[in-house]
């Protein structure tokens, strides 16, 4: 088995994909991600803001090698969209490509490897030597599904590329601080404030020159900062969902 030292969210451990190996492996279809239960925050690709501004405030991470993040939650283990088995609390809830990917990932199999393989994650319960499920192999080449998953891993690591570029030209254009968001409940004398987390210096924004100004809006980026802001209107939404689920959250808590 190939692991890494820090394995990415979600994932225990990684095996590459093998028709010897895993031959009589099956696919089972998964209808909940217990993994979610305690996760109040998940990456998210640039392609997916438009989308996920309905449901999540769109954040970014601390540090020098920032991603934007979509909050589940606004405290460490409460998720306010999945119930205690991993199951969605609203079927119309956009679930973020970094969820659906899982347990799949492309990876390099050595550190001088120039290829990325197809691996997996041995202890998720949606892929063994089951006798239910879809086959992942037939005469030794992979099916059809396993051709999807595939080309599904491709594209995520393409829409991440193209998410690290979107970062790049924001830390470039000095658009980030550090965000703070203070919540006031009713009948609580203290309010709520969350801190650890990145967003777009509004003023900042208002001050680009208009060559800098013209560079983001056609490359597509202005859209998408604007979507990351109009999100930030659901920290107040998030935050009624984990009062009404009885999660209570934690003042002076940061992400």
């Amino acid at each position: 088995m190939a692991s890494a030292p820090q394995l990415p969210l979600f994932y225990n451990g990684l095996e590459p994909l093998s028709s010897e190996a895993h031959a009589n492996y099956r696919i089972r279809p998964a209808d909940a991600a217990p993994f979610l239960t305690q996760q109040h925050a998940v990456p998210l690709t640039v392609e997916e803001f438009p989308l996920v501004q309905r449901f999540m405030p769109i954040v970014f991470s601390v540090g020098d090698d920032a991603i934007p993040i979509g909050l589940m939650g606004l405290n460490e283990g409460v998720n306010v969209f999945v119930d205690e088995d991993g199951k969605l609390l609203d079927q119309n809830f956009y679930v973020p490509a970094y969820i659906r990917r899982y347990p799949y990932m492309l990876a390099r199999l050595s550190p001088d490897a120039q290829e990325l393989s197809l691996c997996f994650d041995p202890t998720s319960d949606t892929i063994g030597p089951f006798e239910d499920g879809e086959p992942m192999f037939e005469d030794g080449k992979p099916t059809q599904l396993v051709q999807n998953v595939l080309q599904f891993t491709e594209q995520f690591e393409q829409a991440g590329a193209r998410t690290s570029q979107f970062m790049k030209e924001l830390r470039e254009m000095e658009l980030l601080m550090d965000g703070e968001v203070s919540i006031q409940q009713e009948g609580v004398e203290q309010p709520f404030v969350y801190r650890g987390f990145q967003m777009i210096n509004e003023e900042k924004l208002s001050d680009l020159r208009g060559d800098q100004l013209r560079k983001i809006s056609q490359s597509g980026m202005l859209p998408l900062i604007y979507a990351h802001l109009f999100s930030l209107a659901l920290m107040r939404e998030i935050f009624a969902r984990q009062v009404n689920l009885g999660k209570m959250p934690q003042p002076q808590l940061s992400f």
